[in-house]
């Protein structure tokens, strides 16, 4: 007999990452799904994805809040893994050292035993909460994903992994919601939400000073007609400048 029960969710971490432009919006680091993943195939995303038993082993051993700090360790190796980047390492790795960093992660190796062999550390404060979502819907696979704000090093040169992503780009909030806009790219609705929010910054120090304003409360969007219509909505009050999409506009991933 079928059943109605709502799929447990996977916890999850994703990693905004801010490159400062001068008299320019900042620009923020976009990855293409590639079209075979199961989840927003072809969608264009924010670098992130699982918090692993490797991440909760990290955080654990630093003596870390083994909520938010193990999600911060998974969208740490999350960004080396996807793209090539690293944030929130002390030293800041060197570009040979980074390649091999993320050979090892990419062969199942943890992130601790691969810094430890670097002589590298973490440094979580790099990275600040920003958001925290929670999907609820029958049928689909749900994550259960933390948010976080990270300024972009220097050296940043994306590369994509070549397995989960397609593409690797630096874009503005607004000509990534142009983009979905003009039918030339596809954004789910959480991602198209933090979009509309982060294009009211003017750099990464604004966008911390706004997070830092506004609680990290879990976001679970609920079906509510509205003017005759059924709308996807999420609370007020939580830094989001647009709270409601109609359902026919809405693409869940």
């Amino acid at each position: 007999m079928m059943t109605d029960t709502m799929p447990e969710a996977i916890p999850a971490a994703t990693l905004v990452l801010f490159r400062d432009r001068a008299g320019a919006p900042p620009e923020l680091l976009i990855v293409e799904r590639a079209k075979a993943m199961a989840f927003a195939g072809g969608a264009l995303v924010f670098p992130g994805g699982r918090i692993d038993a490797g991440d909760r082993a990290l955080a654990l051993e630093l003596a870390a809040d083994p909520l938010i700090d193990a999600a911060r360790i998974a969208a740490i190796r999350e960004m080396i893994e996807e793209a090539g980047v690293a944030v929130g390492l002390a030293p800041h790795p060197t570009p040979d050292q980074l390649t091999a960093i993320r050979v090892a992660l990419h062969a199942g190796e943890t992130l601790g035993a691969v810094l430890d062999r670097h002589g590298l550390t973490l440094d979580l404060a790099a990275l600040e909460p920003f958001a925290r979502w929670r999907p609820a819907h029958l049928h689909m696979r749900i994550f259960d994903t933390l948010f976080f704000l990270a300024a972009a090093p220097a050296d940043a040169a994306p590369r994509v992994d070549g397995t989960e992503n397609s593409r690797a780009f630096w874009a503005s909030a607004a000509q990534v919601l142009a983009e979905a806009d003009a039918g030339r790219a596809t954004i789910i609705f959480p991602t198209r939400r933090n979009l509309e929010r982060l294009v009211q910054f003017a750099d990464f120090a604004e966008a911390v000073a706004h997070a830092r304003r506004h609680p990290v409360e879990t976001i679970t969007p609920w079906v509510e007609a509205r003017d005759g219509a059924d709308h996807l909505c999420i609370p007020e009050g939580l830094g989001y400048p647009v709270t409601s999409e109609a359902m026919s506009r809405v693409d869940r991933g």
